[in-house]
């Protein structure tokens, strides 16, 4: 069961009872997913490969407020965007449509969003033009892809309420789907996560954090 919760930034987001927490940062939903993903992922990935498609891995697909930013921010760039996402419990399209992130983002994109949400589950969809969405209805650890990605975007529930999605073996297992230079980021920054991904080989980066958080997590796969 969910229930939708205001943020402090006004924006929406949900509580998962059967989890024990908010989808976003009761901080701000909408700062967290531009901050953290956005501006540290996304963006950072434009400005790393210019002039291609840039392709994402969302670990944790949820209310899609990633996609839908990060699709207005690629559209708006005139950058194509192969965007895969793995959700191993997918909300009904009533309940994103009662978030109203289509306020924050073209209407043509959030339309077109709540239209082929349900086709999205079962094959790759152009939301809008140059813009693509696939969900695969499935856990992490059972994922395989049959391509490499540039941008890792890990938005999983915290370590408190979902432990196993931050053990050693389940990030080694997700950062094998990110290319050479591919970019990992994430709203969390632990010791334990910093040490799986240098014994990796990642090159890492604290960086501030969304409010409510001092700090953040990037990582460069070399």
């Amino acid at each position: 069961m969910n229930r939708i919760t205001q943020t402090a930034d006004g924006s929406n987001t949900l509580y998962s009872e059967s989890i024990g927490e908010h989808y976003h940062s009761k901080h701000g939903a909408l700062q967290e997913s531009r901050h953290v993903f956005v501006d540290a992922g996304l963006n950072h990935a434009i400005e790393r490969f210019p002039g291609r498609e840039i392709s994402i891995l969302e670990v944790g697909f949820g209310t899609g407020l990633n996609f839908l930013l990060s699709a207005a921010t690629a559209h708006e760039a005139g950058v194509p965007l192969n965007y895969v996402a793995l959700e191993a419990f997918p909300l009904r399209a009533e309940e994103l449509e009662l978030t109203g992130y289509g306020a924050y983002v073209p209407s043509e994109l959030w339309q077109s969003m709540l239209l082929n949400y349900g086709k999205a589950l079962q094959q790759s969809v152009e939301i809008i033009p140059a813009q693509r969405l696939k969900i695969h209805h499935t856990y992490l650890h059972r994922y395989e892809p049959t391509t490499l990605f540039d941008l890792l975007y890990y938005d999983a529930f915290s370590v408190q309420h979902q432990p196993e999605m931050w053990t050693d073996e389940i990030i080694a297992h997700a950062c094998r789907f990110l290319k050479p230079g591919g970019i990992f980021v994430t709203y969390a920054i632990t010791g334990k996560l910093k040490r799986a991904l240098k014994s990796l080989g990642f090159d890492i980066e604290k960086l501030p954090g969304a409010p409510g958080k001092r700090e953040m997590l990037r990582a460069i796969k070399n």
